[in-house]
């Protein structure tokens, strides 16, 4: 993944447990804008969290947070 992605997925992980906590859930589309401007990163996230690693639509944030921390 690149490390663009990553910095955003930090970002918005960051930035969602500190408004709700660290139970909140994300899915993947929660680092991409309402219309889909960017089709090759959403599928390059789309890829990572589904086909990569066979997550649930919704985890925890902290979860993702880590695993995006860590290059997995």
């Amino acid at each position: 993944m690149r490390q663009s992605l990553r910095d955003k997925i930090i970002a918005v992980c960051d930035k969602k447990i500190a408004q709700k906590g660290p139970d909140v859930g994300l899915s993947f589309y929660a680092f991409f804008a309402n219309r889909n401007n960017d089709p090759e990163t959403l599928m390059e996230a789309a890829t990572w969290w589904i086909k990569t690693h066979e997550l649930d639509h919704f985890e925890k944030a902290t979860n993702i947070r880590e695993m995006v921390s860590a290059g997995r």
